[in-house]
C-alpha cells in the first residue's frame, strides 16, 4: 500500500469516527453544556468488558494496513501496523451481550522489543454509556501480563474523560486475543 493511500485512510478515520457513534448535541448544546462544567461534579466510572481481537480467519476484525521496509529484520516487526474493529463483551464468551466496539490502529513501535503504540476507541453501543466513546492512546507492551495505557478523552457521557485503561491476556492463540479490559474513568 502507497504512503498517501495510508496517510488519506488515516485522515479519513480521523474524521470519520467521531461521526460514527456520537451524542446528537450540535455546537449550541456543547456550548451550553461547557457553560455550565463549573457546576459539575466530577464522577469516577469503572468498566470492566473483554476485547476480542482476530487477526486471521473466520471472523478476522483485525488487518494488516502497513509496514515498513525493516519489518522482516527486527525481532519486534518495526513498523508492521493494524486497523481492527473489533468486539467489546461482557463476559469472555464471544456470545455474550455485546456492549459496543474496539476501533483503531496499533503498529510495532519499538525497534527491540515487541510493544505496540495503540490508538483505540471504545464505542459504546448499548446500555447506559450507548453512544458514548473513550479514547485510548498509549503503549501497549504485549509481552507484558498487565498493560496500562492512558484514557485521554470521550465523549457523550465521558465528555472530558481522562483515566487508566489496564489490559491483560484471558486467551492466546495463533489467530485470536481476548483481551480483559479493567478502566478508571474521571468525566463529567
Amino acid at each position: 500500500m502507497k504512503k498517501e493511500q495510508v496517510i488519506l485512510m488515516l485522515c479519513t478515520l480521523v474524521i470519520a469516527i467521531p461521526l460514527v457513534q456520537s451524542v446528537s448535541e450540535g455546537p449550541r448544546a456543547v456550548k451550553n453544556w461547557f457553560k455550565e462544567l463549573p457546576l459539575k461534579k466530577q464522577k469516577s466510572t469503572n468498566l470492566h468488558f473483554y476485547f476480542h481481537d482476530t487477526i486471521a480467519g473466520p471472523g478476522q476484525t483485525a488487518y494488516q494496513v502497513f509496514d515498513s521496509n525493516i519489518t522482516s529484520t527486527t525481532m519486534s516487526q518495526f513498523g508492521l501496523g493494524f486497523m481492527f474493529d473489533n468486539p467489546l463483551t461482557v463476559a469472555p464468551e464471544a456470545s455474550s451481550m455485546r456492549i459496543g466496539r474496539g476501533q483503531g490502529l496499533f503498529g510495532s513501535a519499538s525497534l527491540e522489543i515487541p510493544r505496540f503504540l495503540m490508538n483505540l476507541n471504545f464505542v459504546f453501543t448499548e446500555g447506559s454509556f450507548n453512544g458514548s466513546t473513550l479514547q485510548v492512546l498509549g503503549t501497549n507492551p504485549i509481552l507484558s501480563q498487565v498493560r496500562e495505557m492512558s484514557v485521554v478523552g470521550g465523549t457523550g457521557v465521558f465528555r472530558l474523560a481522562r483515566g487508566i485503561a489496564t489490559a491483560q491476556p484471558y486467551f492466546r492463540n495463533d489467530t485470536s486475543t481476548i483481551l480483559e479490559f479493567d478502566l478508571v474513568v474521571l468525566h463529567y
